[in-house]
């Protein structure tokens, strides 16, 4: 684990022994660097999702008095996923809260938008090698999605309750980005050698269960932030 991201994990809080247990997925996701996608590829892929249908029925379950919506635009070793986790923990310990007095919204967006696939997506796809991610021993290409409480063995409770799918389990909206999705598409396409339709839907297949896809990850943010969340900017 870098030394900025165990100061984070101190500073939020988190007990040595789940430090201990963290140190091994975290540095499976060191930050990988992708260059911004230009005005031509923003517009294909806008064209790409005007045909989808959306679900946006998530709105209405934004209804905690207390409502936060993290925007996760780069994988940064998770930090985003976990800033989500661990602003959820703070407010019910210090403010003597109940989960249902929270709602919980994660976009993620751009380049973060593998953390919004299954491990299998990771493995078939090589994740960890375009992205140039190591996996918990640091000495191969990731071949899953560290944010996944499958991805890691032996964690504590403390460090596994902020992982993604413990999130979801407990009530967090995970949001994608539709137009990031397409860059998954392509590659499926590619690897596959699939016509567009056929790649998409494969694509979904490997979406984590309960992630919900939008037209972008700024029109979920700006839904979010309508439906009364404060937004953080998590990365």
């Amino acid at each position: 684990m870098t030394s900025d991201r165990r100061i984070f994990l101190k500073t939020a809080g988190l007990s040595a022994a789940a430090l201990a247990s963290a140190s091994s997925v975290l540095h499976a996701a060191e930050p990988a660097t992708s260059p911004p996608p230009t005005a031509a590829q923003e517009l294909e892929a806008w064209e790409q999702t005007r045909a989808e249908s959306w679900d946006i029925s998530w709105t209405k379950k934004v209804t905690g008095k207390h409502k936060a919506m993290f925007d996760v635009p780069e994988i940064e070793g998770g930090v985003g996923i976990f800033r989500a986790g661990i602003w959820g923990r703070q407010y019910t310990e210090v403010l003597k809260l109940a989960p249902s007095d929270l709602s919980t919204v994660i976009v993620i967006r751009h380049a973060a938008i593998p953390l919004a696939m299954n491990s299998a997506y990771w493995a078939t796809y090589g994740v960890g090698k375009e992205r140039k991610l190591k996996d918990e021993k640091g000495r191969k290409w990731a071949m899953a999605n560290p944010m996944l409480s499958t991805a890691s063995t032996d964690m504590t409770n403390s460090f596994s309750a902020l992982l993604l799918d413990k999130q979801m389990e407990n009530g967090a909206i995970v949001l994608g980005c539709g137009m990031a999705f397409n860059q998954l598409v392509t590659t499926v396409a590619k690897q596959d050698k699939l016509p567009p339709a056929e790649a998409r839907e494969k694509a979904k297949s490997f979406l984590i269960p309960g992630v919900i896809l939008q037209p972008s990850g700024i029109f979920a943010n700006v839904m979010a932030e309508e439906a009364g969340c404060a937004f953080v900017n998590a990365v």
